[in-house]
């Protein structure tokens, strides 16, 4: 049943192309919001949707924030490009080295992170940009148990083993694309073949599979971030701790992460095309999600901002019939749900929210 939704919606994004000029412009420019922001959200990084929008569109810093998050987040749209430009030069076998380079494309360069040892003690170690862990990594789940990756010394081994399999299983066509994009993700995840980076690169090499085989990009949204890591642990359970088991794991033993997988891409399908396909102006869309308002007033002033930057609360209260501190109120509910924002240079009204595409 799940195969047979999935086959349906990519049949009818299919049925859509090609997008005009103008779709795909609307489709690229909320996607690299979209993705950037989520990817990095999910790691820990403090940008807001909307400074990541100003960033990535319009070279502007804005408001409170880390430098590392900003310098992050430019990083992560370059690896992003780097990625659609592979996908974009043929069918060229997947590497290593391409792996790799991404890597070093989103850290940029070496670094050294410092710890605090239960005794008061410092200890540091160095994060490598490109290169393999040298050194051991785990995590600690939700439930409070401790997770190995793969050690240093068969890293490179499982990482051969994982591109010499997708090369393989690609042109075998043994599997679907998303099969394959699932199967792929959970591997590389099991390996965790980089100390830093690691979920952001699986992210960028699931769209890299879904790209080169025609299918739409997606995101992995932040405020999911739990279905994705339940997912994950779940088919850890089925598979079990062995980390080379899991770098191997066949299909059938990560069901549970294919079917969340599958889930996810019928649900950004779903998306992509109800977003072109809608023309319905009163009808505004942020993160993935069609908004809906209370008052149709919201919607209208969305797209008076959209229009005019600088219009005032006055002028805006006057257009739509309703008093200024009606007008206050409702801005100042989408101020905080992030659906616009005021620039601090000028002071006119960024509308990060998305209308129909025209």
């Amino acid at each position: 049943m799940a195969k047979e939704k999935l086959t349906e919606l990519f049949e009818r994004w299919e049925s859509l192309q090609p997008l005009s000029e103008t779709q795909q412009s609307s489709l690229s420019r909320r996607f690299t919001v979209e993705y950037n922001y989520n990817s990095n959200h999910i790691e820990g990084n403090t940008l807001t949707y909307g400074q990541t929008e100003l960033l990535l569109m319009f070279g502007a810093v804005s408001g409170e924030g880390h430098l590392q998050d900003f310098t992050e987040m430019k990083a992560s749209q370059v690896g992003l490009e780097m990625m659609s430009q592979a996908v974009k030069e043929g069918n060229m076998p997947m590497t290593q080295h391409f792996i790799r380079t991404l890597h070093k494309t989103l850290l940029r360069e070496d670094y050294t992170v410092y710890r605090n040892l239960p005794g008061g003690q410092q200890t540091s170690y160095v994060i490598h940009a490109g290169q393999y862990k040298t050194r051991p990594n785990s995590v600690i789940t939700r439930y409070g148990d401790r997770f190995e990756y793969a050690s240093p010394e068969e890293t490179p081994a499982l990482m051969s083993d994982l591109v010499n399999w997708y090369n393989d299983a690609e042109q075998s066509r043994k599997y679907s694309v998303v099969e394959l994009a699932a199967l792929f993700h959970y591997r590389y995840i099991r390996i965790h073949p980089f100390e830093d980076g690691n979920g952001r690169i699986a992210r960028l090499m699931v769209n890299y599979i879904l790209a080169r085989h025609g299918w739409p990009m997606i995101v992995v949204r932040s405020r999911k971030k739990q279905d994705y890591l339940e997912a994950l642990h779940k088919t850890d359970i089925v598979v079990g701790s062995v980390p080379s088991e899991g770098a191997h794991a066949s299909l059938t033993k990560i069901k549970h992460f294919v079917k969340y997988f599958t889930k996810l891409v019928e649900d950004e399908l779903a998306y992509n095309i109800a977003f072109v396909e809608n023309k319905d102006e009163t009808v505004w869309w942020y993160d993935g999600e069609m908004l809906s308002f209370k008052t149709p007033n919201a919607a209208k002033i969305l797209g008076i901002l959209n229009n005019d930057p600088y219009a005032t609360y006055p002028s805006i209260a006057e257009k739509i019939g309703i008093n200024v501190s009606a007008i206050r109120k409702l801005m100042d509910g989408m101020v905080e749900k992030g659906y616009i924002q005021r620039r601090d240079t000028d002071k006119s009204w960024l509308v990060l929210a998305t209308s129909v595409i025209k």
